[in-house]
């Protein structure tokens, strides 16, 4: 059986979520889209891709940063419109903000609270 055949990428114009996750920790690192093209190019190289809604493209995480995402397991929630990638991240940075993980703030006492500093800076890092 095609493993595609179970990936719905029709309710979302095309994409299904990508969840990536710490292999060794279980930290949530990043959330992105991918279309059935970027899962290809990431079970066929073994390294992650995404597709940019905001660059409207196809692109190799660490394209630009070196920051990449090696493929340890794919996941498929139930409805199949939702991949868990299970990653060795390389580089230790996964966010663009140049954080370990997107996810840094906290809600604490009515406000959003940063919690981790960045490991690189982003403005030496980025083309833009």
């Amino acid at each position: 059986m095609d493993p595609f055949e179970s990936v719905d990428f029709g309710k979302s114009g095309g994409l299904v979520t990508a969840i990536a996750v710490d292999d060794a920790s279980g930290e949530i690192l990043m959330v992105a889209q991918m279309n059935e093209e970027a899962l290809r190019r990431t079970l066929d190289s073994g390294e992650v891709h995404y597709w940019s809604r905001s660059k409207g493209r196809l692109w190799h995480k660490g394209e630009e940063s070196g920051n990449t995402q090696a493929v340890k397991s794919v996941w498929i929630d139930c409805d199949g419109d939702v991949v868990l990638l299970r990653v060795e991240q390389r580089g230790g940075a996964a966010c663009h903000t140049g954080r370990r993980t997107c996810f840094f703030r906290t809600l604490e006492g009515g406000g959003w609270v940063t919690k981790f500093a960045p490991l690189f800076d982003p403005k030496q890092v980025y083309r833009k």
